[in-house]
């Protein structure tokens, strides 16, 4: 954008909307010839506006206002849009910004992002080929994040004749898809984006309609009593120390509004205190509101880190370790019931995992369909527990603390957004026992440091054959110990979980609560897993102390693995009566930092053993005394 056309009048109200729909119903089009009826085009932009349309649209056509959109060359050469864009115009009566996403199916993530902040949905429909799955699926991801103000855009009409009955079948397709979704307001408007019918001005090809155009619609439609003022929300993003005598908390207001003297409270713990100090870009004011970036001062000190959240007395959020939730799932790999990802709401991360998936969404129909996991763009509804108990506030009450992402812990990716429909009680009223009798004490009293010795490798790689020596060779150092073994928990505490990936998961995560209560009780704990995923073996790193958790890798080619067959695993395996084999038909992923390994190959059991004891000397979870 040029010149002083695109900046946003501080007197307007600004309304922030999204623009949904399937690839080539022509939503660049759309906001191309808003930005153009807006006079948000400036003078050198409508210039090269021209010379674009003449190179990329036959001649005798209309103007290609897709092209002030679409400004990436391999957009314009494809006809489609790859990334969110947000765009800027502004009339007499009301800014806006409007976030153009992908229509495509293979950018829904971006669907997600660009209407997480909108008020109102633009869903194009183009009227040659009606309502797709597409067109479903954005109004659907649109609702789930919050948007409750709808505009169902009828595109093209003209290309179908300007018949009525095409419209009211779509209009009445789309109110029976979202009867359930109960929009706050859905108006449908006929109209020609590449003609500017009913776009800014009323059409004379569509007398049967007497509703709004889309320009004045957006104009007048009342928002502004969806932004009440929220109960207060102030998530603490630093500390500050401006000086040894001065204390300030800064962050964003995320909901309602703060006075200085107004009492605030200490989410987690219900502490409370008074705000004595408001700080906004460096000068002392009186108050703030939504969406402010500040620093605050208390009237006296409390406990308060990054994470953290001050609320108003009066209306306090859920604090839980376990919540409901629908999700949008983000990744080809689908989701993993029970793997640990990093859940991020606010500006608080904490470790989560999926503890149940309830049901899926079916995208035609808005019917529940029983489901185990979620593929990439499935929506769904699951339950959620977090390592720690966060402050969240269930999204249809307030927005701005109801909604989270889930983040990949080893590619840093955004896997899934999510919004929250309420805690669990057993989330609410279950809390965690102080213990009078610490870890320490009871690894005091073995005269040894507590850890999860943990083996991982192939079936047959010579895993528990190790452990057993290792163990004996403890035993004989009069160290306690116990060892879990694979085969042996899965009589036991495990029988009831398979072999699939999400099985898998499951196994491991038991077994890793497992070896955290011995280390607590301050035994060393050899664990004999083939535990295919790194993403597991971290996650139960991630649960104990840095120092507990030492990864052993025994490393065995599989050739060897095979040729030992000491269960005749393999063989099954490779006549296809035994699915999901690791190392055969479902991937093994090789430690990337071992603590130690172990060559089967070069050395013998024995040797291999004493090389573990070695490292628990080396590390002092055991001193160097001899057997006996």
């Amino acid at each position: 954008m040029h010149g002083s056309k695109s900046a946003l009048p501080a007197q307007r109200s600004l309304l922030r909307f999204f623009m949904g729909g399937s690839v080539d119903d022509g939503k660049s089009t759309l906001i191309g010839r808003l930005l153009h009826e807006t006079g948000a085009v400036a003078d050198d932009e409508l210039a090269a506006l021209k010379r674009d349309s003449a190179r990329f649209s036959a001649s005798g056509q209309p103007l290609d206002f897709s092209l002030l959109v679409d400004g990436l060359e391999d957009e314009r050469e494809q006809g489609i849009t790859i990334d969110v864009a947000h765009r800027y115009f502004a009339t007499a009566n009301r800014a806006f910004i409007v976030a153009d996403t992908p229509g495509h199916e293979s950018y829904t993530r971006n669907t997600a992002s660009g209407a997480s902040n909108a008020d109102l949905a633009i869903i194009l429909v183009d009227a040659r080929r009606g309502l797709l799955p597409q067109t479903r699926r954005h109004a659907v991801i649109a609702h789930l994040v919050g948007v409750r103000h709808f505009v169902l855009a009828v595109n093209k009409l003209d290309l179908v004749g300007w018949d009525r009955a095409v419209f009211d079948g779509i209009v009445d397709g789309f109110r029976d898809f979202t009867c359930s979704l109960k929009f706050a307001s859905m108006t449908p408007i006929p109209l020609s984006a590449l003609n500017g019918d009913n776009v800014s001005s009323r059409s004379a090809h569509t007398p049967w309609y007497s509703g709004p155009t889309l320009l004045a619609h957006l104009e007048t439609i009342e928002i502004e009593g969806d932004r009440a003022a929220a109960p207060l929300r102030f998530l603490v993003q630093t500390v500050l120390r401006p000086d040894p005598d001065t204390r300030l908390y800064a962050g964003i207001i995320a909901g309602g509004s703060l006075r200085r003297g107004d009492p605030v409270q200490l989410a987690h713990s219900g502490l409370s205190c008074c705000v004595n100090r408001i700080v906004v870009a460096g000068e002392d004011r009186e108050s703030a509101d939504t969406g402010a970036s500040i620093a605050l001062g208390l009237d006296r000190h409390v406990d308060v880190t990054r994470g953290d959240t001050l609320v108003a007395p009066e209306r306090r959020p859920q604090v839980t370790d376990q919540f409901e939730a629908h999700l949008i799932w983000m990744s080809e790999q689908p989701l993993l019931p029970g793997r640990e990802y990093i859940l991020k709401v606010g500006v608080r991360s904490v470790s989560a995992s999926v503890t149940a998936v309830k049901y899926r969404l079916d995208i035609e129909t808005l019917h529940h369909q029983p489901a185990h996991t979620f593929s990439l763009n499935e929506i769904g509804v699951c339950d959620i527990a977090t390592a720690a108990p966060v402050t969240l506030d269930s999204f249809g009450d307030i927005r701005q603390t109801g909604c989270f992402i889930l983040i990949d812990r080893y590619s840093n990716a955004t896997v899934a957004a999510g919004t929250v429909d309420f805690a669990l009680r057993r989330g609410l009223n279950v809390r965690q026992q102080v213990l009078t009798v610490a870890k320490d004490a009871r690894a005091a009293l073995k005269s040894q440091r507590p850890c999860v010795l943990w083996f991982t490798g192939l079936s047959g790689a010579g895993k528990s054959t190790i452990a057993n020596l290792v163990e004996t060779k403890l035993a004989a150092r009069k160290r306690h110990s116990y060892m879990l073994d694979g085969d042996n928990i899965r009589h036991g505490l495990n029988k009831d979980i398979g072999f699939t990936d999400a099985d898998r998961v499951e196994n491991i995560r038991r077994v890793g609560e497992v070896a955290k209560l011995f280390v607590d009780a301050g035994i060393i704990v050899l664990c004999s897993f083939i535990s295919p995923f790194r993403a597991e073996r971290a996650a139960i790193r991630g649960m104990l102390e840095p120092g507990e958790f030492i990864e052993i890798f025994v490393s065995t080619p599989l050739a060897v693995c095979e040729a030992r067959d000491p269960k005749g695993l393999y063989a099954k395996a490779r006549s296809g009566a035994l699915p999901s084999f690791t190392g055969i038909d479902s991937p093994y992923e090789p430690p990337q930092k071992p603590d130690l390994v172990l060559d089967s190959t070069a050395s013998g059991p024995d040797e291999l053993a004493a090389g573990v004891i070695e490292l628990l000397i080396a590390r002092g979870m055991i001193g160097d005394d001899k057997a006996g």
